[in-house]
């Protein structure tokens, strides 16, 4: 070992470090175990702490809990952690954090609000709680008092019975002020941000899509959006955008435990509501949801029953100024128009789509991306017969384009093509006396 400190001080490491290292390393010669091991047992030491923290209830371990795991969620691009476990993996974590999230999510909401008052039980889907709610009915029952004892009679009389469960619910004994309300209710959105940080990591993608309570949390998150913190939701949109590729909507009727009620239909409910949301953050993140969502063949079922409401918004979308989302709803109709001829035909029956994508293509948008997938948009449309006459109307700007636009002249020489000069999708039948001319 002295070698080695010898060797690294002749590269010009300073002192201290030398001196942390000697300490080290004569740490691990006396146990006679490997560095590396010292290293991975303290850091499983350090994460059952952190998810027992979390479990705990108690407001300086859950901070300390949140901010630990903060710092360790966060990841750079660059940032491979070839050598960490990743964080979703352990035991509990991901389960103690929408705990808190589920639990202290509105906990901060004003009482006159419209949402009825629901029980607050930190813990209540762990099997042992540490709460003793096992042993409230032994301890507490709403039994009467017994007749000899009449001044305790009386004294009921005036008193109002309350039973055992008064005592956990939100205006309870154990209720908090207006502060600690709001402190709790930053916990569930730093909570959440962590949830969002594990969402950007390859790593963990594959076991969130696969935890059903992860899902049903998320779900419920953006249903609830009128009563929850706008950070919360974002953060919760966020990550479901990032999870989207890989997500299968099925898991929400699987065999898997469930602690919410949530199904596939008030998942796509939800996503909808965030899509006509007048924030822009959350209809722009939603656009770019759906377009992710439909990729997959089994999301295809739960989303097209709502399709023409999801034209309607999108085009909608279109028309605003905000180029990021047009961005996202040329994004999400790129992949909506591919799933089928009937999604094509409503799409090209859809008032001022064609109009207003031909629009981001002469405007132009400033990502030139953005401008192909509008222009392919169009192509895919008019692949379709049907949808002739819908695009008939706009052949003078299709050869506009054609004629002043290089990048795209050779996508709308093929529209104009399907359009005109195809034989099979001219339609050359005259009325006369006799009837028709084919």
């Amino acid at each position: 070992i002295k070698q080695d400190i010898f060797w690294l001080s002749s590269l010009g490491i300073a002192p201290r470090y030398l001196y942390f290292i000697f300490s080290v390393t004569s740490c691990c010669h006396r146990c006679r175990q490997p560095l590396l091991f010292q290293f991975t047992q303290t850091r499983d030491q350090n994460n059952k702490r952190i998810v027992l923290a979390l479990q705990s209830g108690l407001k300086s371990e859950i901070l300390w809990a949140l901010n630990a795991l903060t710092v360790l969620s966060f990841k750079e691009k660059d940032d491979l952690r070839r050598d960490t476990t990743p964080l979703a993996k352990v035991p509990g974590l991901l389960d103690a954090l929408l705990q808190v999230i589920d639990d202290w999510r509105d906990i901060a909401m004003p009482r006159d609000h419209t949402k009825p008052p629901r029980v607050r039980t930190l813990g209540v889907n762990t099997t042992i709680s540490g709460f003793g709610l096992e042993n409230v009915g032994k301890v507490y029952s709403d039994s009467t008092t017994p007749p000899n004892d009449q001044s305790k009679i009386e004294s009921s009389t005036i008193t109002k019975k309350r039973s055992a469960g008064f005592l956990f619910d939100e205006d309870g004994l154990f209720n908090i002020d207006d502060e600690g309300r709001t402190e709790r209710q930053q916990c569930a959105v730093a909570a959440s941000n962590i949830i969002r940080n594990f969402s950007f990591m390859p790593e963990n993608e594959t076991i969130m899509v696969q935890h059903r309570h992860c899902l049903e949390t998320i779900f419920q998150c953006l249903e609830d959006q009128n009563a929850e913190d706008d950070e919360l939701i974002t953060n919760m949109l966020e990550a479901l955008v990032n999870l989207a590729p890989v997500l299968d909507l099925r898991i929400l009727s699987s065999s898997k435990p469930s602690y919410i009620k949530m199904t596939e239909k008030s998942a796509v409910h939800a996503i909808m509501g965030m899509l006509s949301s007048s924030i822009k953050a959350w209809h722009c993140a939603a656009a770019e949801l759906i377009g992710r969502l439909i990729i997959n063949p089994d999301n295809e079922s739960f989303l097209v029953p709502v399709i023409s409401q999801i034209y309607r918004r999108l085009v909608d979308l279109l028309s605003v100024p905000a180029f990021d989302a047009q961005a996202a709803a040329v994004s999400a109709l790129y992949n909506v128009s591919e799933v089928n001829m009937d999604c094509r035909l409503k799409l090209a029956s859809e008032r001022w789509a064609v109009d207003r994508l031909l629009k981001i293509v002469k405007a132009p948008h400033p990502v030139s991306e953005v401008c192909r997938k509008a222009a392919v948009i169009l192509e895919s449309l008019v692949s379709e017969p049907q949808n002739r006459m819908h695009l008939l109307v706009h052949e003078n700007n299709f050869a506009e384009i054609l004629t002043s636009e290089g990048k795209y002249s050779d996508t709308f020489a093929r529209i104009l093509y399907e359009l005109t000069a195809r034989p099979s999708n001219k339609v050359t039948s005259g009325q006369a006396i006799w009837g028709n001319i084919n």
